[in-house]
C-alpha cells in the first residue's frame, strides 16, 4: 500500500485536492505515519466552488492550509466505523457532522467512494468541499 498522498496522487479524481496540498506543503504531512482519515473533495467538488475561490484560496496559503486541515481526522476511521458516529473532531480543531440514513455525509457532502486504505490511513472522496464557514466549533 501507499501513504495517503501517494494514494491521492495516483487516484486520478484527486488532482486539484493534491495541487492544494502541495502548494500548502502538506505532502509531506500526509505522508506521516498517522493514521489519518481523509475526506477527500475529487476534482468536480473543487468546480463547484464559486469562481475564483479556487485561486484565491492557492494564492492565502493560511486560509488553504485551515481549509485542508477541516478535512481530515486523526485516526483511522473505515466507513463502518463513520457510520457509527454522529461528528468528528478535525485536525483544524473544528466538528464535521455525520449523516449516514442515505449513504454517508459529512456536513452537506457525500461519500461517493469510500475505504481507500493506505499505509498511513484511510481516504473517502466526497463530492463538495467541507468549507469552514459552516464548520461547528468544539464544545467547551
Amino acid at each position: 500500500m501507499k501513504k495517503i498522498i501517494e494514494t491521492a496522487i495516483a487516484n486520478g479524481s484527486l488532482k486539484t485536492l493534491v495541487t492544494a496540498v502541495k502548494a500548502a506543503d502538506l505532502a509531506e504531512t500526509l505522508s506521516r505515519s498517522g493514521p489519518f482519515t481523509v475526506f477527500a473533495p475529487n476534482d468536480e467538488a473543487f468546480a463547484k466552488l464559486p469562481k475564483g475561490d479556487l485561486e484565491e484560496l492557492l494564492k492565502d496559503i493560511p486560509k488553504l492550509r485551515r481549509l485542508l486541515a477541516y478535512h481530515v481526522v486523526a485516526g483511522q476511521a473505515l466507513a463502518a466505523d463513520v457510520m457509527k458516529l454522529s461528528s468528528a473532531k478535525t485536525v483544524h480543531g473544528r466538528i464535521v457532522t455525520i449523516t449516514s440514513d442515505k449513504g454517508i455525509k459529512v456536513n452537506d457532502a457525500r461519500v461517493i467512494k469510500g475505504d481507500i486504505e493506505c499505509d498511513n490511513g484511510v481516504i473517502h472522496v466526497i463530492d463538495t468541499v467541507l468549507t469552514l464557514s459552516t464548520a461547528k466549533s468544539v464544545p467547551s
